[in-house]
């Protein structure tokens, strides 16, 4: 294999190489946040969609997802137990899924997300008592935990709060692996484009550095041999009434002289042979008067 092709098989290598492990990052990625999901809430004439973060000992939301009807905590902050009076809010417990929403701060996620299953609650809604640019995954200990819990961000809470108002289908987790897997099919998409152009461009950029260096890697001299092959004769004084002989060698500019051995080019032009040999073999491949590659 030539010295090119082992950068250029090392490239291909190495880019399949990277391809695979950013698939590898994207499914490990997938596995690590199965719960992922989205916190749909319904109500005339507005209809908003929120961003969570699935708490890591809850229960997941499957693709389905689930719905229900919201209820604000009481206490907000959930760090007691709750007090549920479903008839006061027109859901005497037929069944639809309940949901709560809670307040971040003064206890642990996990005590509040078991005081709502024990309040009878399917899901708990956590949203953040700060404003913050980023949510939080929630995370204790999941043994005896078999309801949804999710973390959003304090606008979210404060505009769920407005309309916890326990009707029925009013609030929804869903999943988001759609969303996602929309989002990973571009971003997989664009990041292949990417790597190919920066491919495509190294590897334009190095073919053209090879072209370069061919050019002046060619040997700037010829082989003895291959100018001993050029015809060569003796001058003498008659010859000068011939076009294809000159006067003059155009090398060392002295006059030629009866008995001196010249050398003839294939561009016929004519030269001292110690001249010609000398600028052959240590100069130039061309002739020194009309610059013809000797070599071609």
């Amino acid at each position: 294999m030539t010295s090119s092709g082992r950068p250029r098989r090392r490239l291909v290598r190495g880019f399949a190489g990277f391809f695979s492990y950013s698939l590898f990052l994207v499914s490990v990625s997938s596995l690590l946040c199965p719960s992922d999901a989205l916190v749909h809430l319904r109500s005339k004439p507005f209809s908003f969609t929120f961003i969570d973060a699935p708490a890591r000992f809850a229960v997941p939301v499957d693709g389905l997802g689930i719905c229900g009807s919201l209820h604000a905590a009481e206490p907000l902050d959930a760090c007691s137990v709750l007090r549920t009076n479903w008839t006061a809010v027109g859901d005497s417990g037929g069944g639809d899924a309940r949901f709560v929403l809670i307040s971040r701060g003064v206890c642990s996620f996990e005590e509040k997300v078991r005081n709502a299953q024990d309040g009878g609650f399917e899901a708990a809604i956590i949203y953040d008592d700060q404003e913050k640019s980023s949510l939080y995954s929630m995370v204790g200990d999941s043994a005896g935990i078999h309801i949804h819990a999710v973390f959003v961000s304090k606008m979210a809470g404060e505009t769920l709060k407005k309309f916890a108002r326990g009707e029925k289908g009013e609030c929804c987790i869903g999943s988001s692996m759609d969303e996602t897997a929309g989002t990973i099919l571009v971003i997989s998409f664009v990041s292949l484009v990417v790597i190919i152009m920066v491919l495509a461009a190294f590897m334009l950029a190095r073919n053209c550095r090879l072209l370069r260096n061919g050019v002046h890697s060619q040997p700037s001299s010829m082989k003895r041999e291959a100018v001993e092959m050029l015809p060569c004769f003796t001058f003498r004084t008659a010859y000068l009434n011939s076009k294809h002989t000159a006067e003059t060698c155009a090398i060392c500019l002295e006059d030629y002289r009866d008995g001196d051995s010249l050398r003839v080019l294939p561009c016929l032009h004519d030269f001292h042979l110690v001249c010609v040999d000398s600028w052959l073999t240590k100069w130039g491949t061309f002739c020194p008067v009309c610059k013809r590659d000797m070599r071609s």
